[in-house]
Order: structure tokens, then sequence, then C-alpha cells
């Protein structure tokens, strides 16, 4: 009588080969899941950012013209992890038009503190006018 032994396990090699299926497959869902994080914060400043630039032009077009300065600050309480970066500067033209000596370039950038490189850049430009003697 022939005894033939009954192979009830898995190999070595078998176990090795879904383990590196499964390792694959983890791989590329801790990518997709990580992609998916960064999307979604870059999502948030594209749609957060251009609201409280709107708000904060808002701000700068009830103020007086000739008060208009560079500054910086933040958006308080409501919106900690942004802030706000104002430039006001002349703007560079070229040759002695009297109009364009009244016009200032204001820059505004809305950054988001939790990524620095994420920024949404705004520039207007608004006419100084002339103080009456």
């Amino acid at each position: 009588m022939l005894w033939h032994a009954k192979n009830n396990g898995f190999t070595l090699l078998e176990v090795m080969v879904s383990i590196a299926i499964l390792s694959i497959a983890l791989v590329a869902v801790y990518g997709s899941q990580s992609q998916s994080v960064s999307l979604a914060s870059e999502a948030k400043l594209k749609t957060t950012a251009p609201l409280l630039a709107q708000a904060k032009i808002a701000e700068i077009e009830e103020e007086d013209a000739r008060n208009l300065t560079s500054s910086s600050g933040d958006f308080g309480e409501d919106f900690p992890d942004y802030r706000w970066e104002l430039t006001v500067s002349d703007v560079p033209f070229f040759g002695e038009q009297e109009a364009l000596k009244h016009l200032r370039q204001v820059d505004l950038v809305i950054h988001y503190i939790e990524w620095e490189k994420h920024v949404y850049q705004l520039r207007l430009f608004r006419f100084v006018p002339k103080i009456k003697n």
C-alpha cells in the first residue's frame, strides 16, 4: 500500500508572492490617499482665498486712496490658517502723463499657513486724486 501525504498548507513561495502583491496594492492605496489630502488642501485654498481677498479688497476700496499703505495681517479667529499681505507702490510708467502720476498699484497676497507654497495673488490699481489746496 502506497501512502500519499496530502499538502494542506501553503509553500513559502506562495506566501512570498501573496505578500508582494498585497504590498504593491497597499502602496498604491497609500499614494492615492496622500494625493487626495494634498488636493483637498489645494481645493480649500482655491475656494476660501478668493472670498477672503474679495472681502479685503472691499475694505481697501472703502478707504481713502491717499491713506493707502503697505501692511499685513490675518483674518482673525474665523480663518486662523490664512494671512494677508498688502503692498502699495507707484505704477512704473514712463513719460510725463499727469494722470499716470496718480495711479497706485495694489498687490494683495493671501497666504495659506499650512502650505506656504500655496498663495493667492491679486493686483488692482487705485487712482489717487490730487489734494486740493
